[in-house]
């Protein structure tokens, strides 16, 4: 396929699909910023390998974006073990921006203290509302592998999150679902 056919299918792909994938690359590296970045770093991988993709262009991209970032924790839990034993300080936290930007910020967190598998897991089923077949064959795993991961993922949420201050002082969510829609909230 000649470089222009390339590029209107990858520019087709983002345009389609740009917002969730962007979505899911945010929630893969924590930041909007590193989202943005992780994303780049894969369309860009997409487009160079485009003319031996014989599958799902999308479903490639996706399995690209979960193992870039699990190359960057790993480069990532590195730089902050040598960081930890430099440093003598806690770090303070960002200042306080509303309930619901505190409560997607405790969410990333708790899902940044999960192993990257786990996390990738947890990503796919419960943000991309993937199928467990669906998850399977995006991370190369059996149907089994993807049920127990979640479970421990759940599990070590769950054991993560029992720390949080108590149901009456945590920061609201804002409007349920019935009051907003089925719509999934944009990420700005």
């Amino acid at each position: 396929m000649p470089r222009s056919g390339r590029v209107a299918g990858l520019e087709r792909l983002v345009a389609d699909r740009g917002e969730q994938l962007l979505g899911t690359a945010v929630l893969l590296a924590g930041s909007r910023e590193a989202g943005e970045d992780l994303l780049q770093e894969g369309l860009m991988r997409l487009l160079r390998h485009w003319p031996q993709i014989t599958g799902d262009p999308e479903g490639y991209l996706r399995r690209t974006l979960y193992n870039l970032a699990v190359d960057g924790w790993r480069r990532q839990r590195a730089w902050h073990e040598r960081l930890r034993a430099l440093q003598t300080g806690a770090i303070s936290d960002a200042a306080d921006f509303g309930a619901v930007v505190d409560l997607r910020d405790a969410l990333v967190r708790l899902l940044l203290q999960l192993p990257p598998r786990q996390r990738s897991l947890i990503v796919l089923r419960y943000w991309e509302q993937l199928s467990e077949v669906e998850v399977a064959e995006v991370l190369g795993c059996s149907v089994g592998a993807v049920k127990s991961g979640t479970s421990r993922g759940l599990a070590r949420l769950r054991e993560l999150s029992s720390s949080w201050p108590p149901a009456e002082t945590r920061p609201s969510p804002g409007p349920s679902a019935a009051e907003t829609g089925p719509a999934k909230e944009e990420w700005s």
